[in-house]
């Protein structure tokens, strides 16, 4: 019998998991069973993206493991053992639970261990790590009784785990040994920069602290001792002071580890040992252990290759990052430090936008060697290129870094890429790879994705992929139609033009000069809201009725049994006695269901289309309007109850959300939008989901921009910091207004932002420098939206004609006797079919009861 050779892989971590994805993808995968030792209580996870744990993710969320991954591909995996012993001279693996599995081959992936510095008090109560889900499970559970919380550690990490205490409500410290942030990435400017930043959203940073004890604490749990006499209280400690090699394993089995720690390999991956490769933040290549994923998957693939008997290795990696750290875009290219001899250095600072570049040249300045940039990234795709493919600079390549303003860019196009390009790191596909599966018939971004895996990783490479994709579309001869529909040959922002500059004031005026045919669901709509938004005008005027959806038709939300839910505007979540009394009576008169919303509101659900007229009857005497929950419009402004009664208040935010809610309360918009007013930085009111979110400071208002929840749930951008309630104001008209004149069709605000050519610094330069001169217009058009408002249940009730539309039949009054509710929990839902059936067959159900 012939013997199958065995490949073991010890971890399953991200850089474990992509060395299976890529074996099973490899004609080598035949040749092997492979057995897998998981440690973890579940399969690989995206660490990269762990803080959104915090945000609402779950395990299963962040999975890299697709469903069925194991048993499709014949592995073996052990979850939950960890791996114990490694004998080489028998080739075996022996797992904590006794299991014993003799190896041909053997990949150590064993990843990383946080550093805790051995200080005094270190292995106290509520002394954490910043590593797995179980960890971020502890420290959840400690958050809830604690008020403050220090990371010890200013790194990449250790930021990402400072914005995880604050999203948790703490009272967030970070402390530094170091004399900058970041001080692996940064330079001293940017890292001065990115401290003031960091300290503007209400974190402290202490640098050059030398923690010598942690004992017990007079107000906190703990209390930090430094050198030189500081100290600290806090209730929780994470320690996230960079990482370790994983390498007792190895080092007890014999095999070569470096003088501080990681396993020797060779460029093939090859340990001490030719038969066991190791791969990852375990590894030591050149003296040099790797602490970022892509190098790890350059590893993996390296491994993979030579077990198909290929030459290439790994021969190093890119160590160039681009994030978003607590809202603050930082990135860092090549030789960030100058460190090359002869290295010219230009930088570039803004004080007042919070701006730092920095960029290191050659000698010869024809060779971008590296760069820094810090509050605003959006020149990092092209300085990347610049430097990873040798591209000549241009003749003065601080060009590159100053402020374009003229607004032409200055940069690389697609085609001035080579084939060899790497557009995606995570991944390494290259400019080649992405023209190849363009040319199979991957025209579409999300085709494009799942053919070539590229922008899948940590995303960063999005923009690129999209350039490289449209201009390969260009180079074809492939037209990227961005009609509206085929009855419009006009994208929704030149419609939006067209209706300002001609003053057209109906669809079939519109139809008549820029369309054909008569229109469609699509086309209709779209101009129902552009209308709408422009001119504030009654939806349901006779001009524009047919253009509205159903819920806009009867202002209400159709549910899923054919009645409708009432919601009406309770700005702020703020509501007298009376208002909150009359809800619960017009509930109980009309037999509706209650539920509390997540907007601060009430929702009545169950009202047939005929008793619309009248809740809102009794709604609107009460002095309650219209809350737009059935429009794309503004939805809601949540808020906290702010320095009116809470104790960590620092401002007003009750005050403050009444007035933006009712301010842009009649609001019309290409996608819902919902704002939200917080107090202080704890966050109670979750304004940094929000398209609109502020947050007092004590030095003013914060205002983010573009977050939203919904099916892919996005944080929202630090915009501004530091303002007057008028200025903030100012800077939302501009927004809001610049969002409605120029976003697609149900485009949402964040994807409106990220798809501005320039990101969240573009839209900085328009609202707050006024880089196109629209802020007076953009003002304007917003007081007007602000005094026609007109509350539409009213307008509605006071004409006769229109009330005539709210009957179930049109030659009848009689309400629809199919509309059947069930009682539960002392309220009615929807009967299900089964329950119909039973109504049906035996005349009578005593749970049933008829509208």
């Amino acid at each position: 019998m012939s013997h199958t050779p065995t490949l073991v892989v010890i971890g399953n971590g991200m850089v474990g998991q992509h060395f299976l994805a890529s074996l099973v993808n490899s004609p080598a995968k035949a040749r092997f069973h492979i057995v897998v030792f998981c440690e973890e209580p579940r399969p690989a996870y995206d660490r990269v993206h762990l803080s959104e744990y915090f945000a609402g993710k779950t395990a299963q969320d962040l999975s890299l493991v697709p469903d069925g991954f194991f048993a499709e591909h014949g592995i073996t995996v052990h979850v939950g053992d960890k791996a114990k012993t490694i004998d080489r001279a028998a080739k075996t693996v022996i797992s904590e639970r006794g299991v014993v599995i003799a190896y041909d081959t053997l990949v150590l992936a064993t990843g990383s261990y946080p550093f805790v510095p051995p200080v005094p008090g270190h292995d106290r109560p509520q002394c954490l790590v910043y590593r797995t889900i179980e960890d971020l499970d502890a420290i959840q559970s400690a958050a809830a009784r604690s008020q403050v919380g220090v990371v010890v550690g200013g790194g990449l990490l250790g930021l990402e785990a400072a914005k995880a205490l604050t999203d948790l409500g703490l009272t967030t410290h970070v402390v530094e040994f170091a004399p900058r942030l970041m001080a692996v990435q940064l330079d001293e400017g940017g890292g001065a920069l990115l401290k003031s930043k960091i300290e503007a959203l209400g974190v402290s940073v202490h640098l050059n602290k030398n923690t010598t004890l942690i004992d017990d604490g007079n107000t906190c749990l703990h209390k930090m001792n430094f050198a030189g006499g500081d100290v600290l209280e806090t209730d929780l400690i994470l320690f996230s002071a960079g990482i370790r090699p994983r390498d007792d394993l190895a080092s007890a089995s014999g095999l070569a580890v470096g003088p501080r720690g990681g396993i020797v390999i060779d460029n093939q991956c090859r340990t001490s040992d030719p038969a066991i490769f190791a791969i990852g933040e375990c590894a030591l290549w050149n003296n040099r252990i790797f602490g970022l994923v892509a190098p790890g998957y350059a590893m993996a693939r390296a491994v993979v290759s030579v077990l198909e008997g290929a030459d290439s290795g790994f021969t190093g990696a890119d160590m160039s990052t681009k994030l978003k750290l607590m809202g603050v875009d930082v990135a860092s290219i090549g030789d960030a430090h100058a460190a090359t001899p002869g290295a010219l250095v230009y930088t570039y600072q803004d004080g007042d936008s919070g701006v730092y570049k920095r960029l290191v040249v050659s000698a010869d300045k024809k060779t971008l060697l590296g760069a820094v940039l810090v509050g605003e990234a959006a020149d990092y795709g092209t300085l990347l290129q610049y430097c990873l493919n040798g591209i000549t600079l241009p003749e003065h390549p601080e060009a590159l870094i100053l402020p374009r303003l003229s607004g032409e860019p200055v940069g690389l196009g697609a085609d001035a890429l080579p084939a060899s390009a790497q557009i995606c790191s995570c991944h390494n596909v290259s400019k080649g790879d992405i023209c190849c599966a363009i040319e199979a018939g991957n025209t579409s971004l999300g085709a494009l994705k799942h053919a070539t895996q590229a922008a899948t990783g940590c995303g960063g490479c999005s923009a690129l992929l999209k350039s490289v994709l449209d201009a390969e579309l260009t180079k074809q001869g492939i037209a990227v139609n961005t009609d509206l529909c085929e009855h419009f040959p006009h994208t929704r922002q030149g419609l939006y033009h067209l209706v300002m500059i001609e003053e057209i004031k109906t669809f079939a005026e519109l139809l008549d000069k820029h369309g054909r045919g008569r229109g469609c669901e699509v086309c209709k709509q779209a101009v129902g809201s552009i209308l709408a938004s422009y001119w504030n005008d009654y939806i349901l005027n006779n001009a524009h009725l047919g253009l509205q959806d159903t819920n806009d038709a009867f202002l209400a939300n159709i549910q899923k049994d054919g009645t409708y839910s009432v919601i009406p505007r309770v700005a702020g979540g703020e509501i007298e006695p009376d208002k909150l009394i009359v809800l619960g009576q017009v509930a109980k008169k009309y037999k509706l269901y209650t539920k509390i919303t997540g907007g601060q509101r009430v929702d009545l659900l169950g009202a047939r289309v005929d008793q619309l007229p009248l809740i809102w009857r009794e709604l609107v005497d009460a002095g309650f309007e219209s809350g737009h929950a059935y429009g794309k419009s503004l939805r809601t402004v949540k808020s906290c109850v702010g320095s009116t009664w809470c104790r960590y208040g620092v401002d007003d935010s009750v005050s403050l959300a009444l007035a933006l809610e009712n301010r842009y309360k009649g609001l019309r918009s290409p996608h819902k939008i919902k704002f939200a007013v917080s107090g202080c930085t704890r966050e109670c009111a979750e304004a940094q989901s929000k398209d609109i979110g502020v947050i007092a400071t004590e030095h003013g208002w914060n205002l983010y921009v573009c977050g939203n929840g919904g099916m892919k749930p996005r944080h929202a951008d630090l915009f501004a910091t530091q303002l007057d309630q008028a200025t903030l104001i100012k800077y939302i008209d501009r927004i809001l207004i610049f969002y409605v004149r120029t976003a697609d069709r149900l485009q949402r605000t964040s994807v409106w932002m990220n798809n501005l050519e320039g990101g969240l610094a573009y839209l900085q330069s328009v609202v707050i420098d006024d880089s196109l001169g629209l802020g007076e217009a953009l003002e304007a058009q917003m007081r007007h939206v602000v005094d026609t408002y007109q509350c539409e249940w009213k307008t509605t009730l006071d004409d006769p004609n229109k009330l005539k539309r709210f009957r179930h039949f049109v030659n009848s009054d009689q309400p629809d006797d199919h509309v059947v509710f069930v009682q539960e929990r002392g309220q009615i839902r929807p009967a299900r079919d089964e329950e119909r059936a039973v109504l049906k067959t035996h005349k009578h159900f005593p749970l049933l009861e008829e509208a």
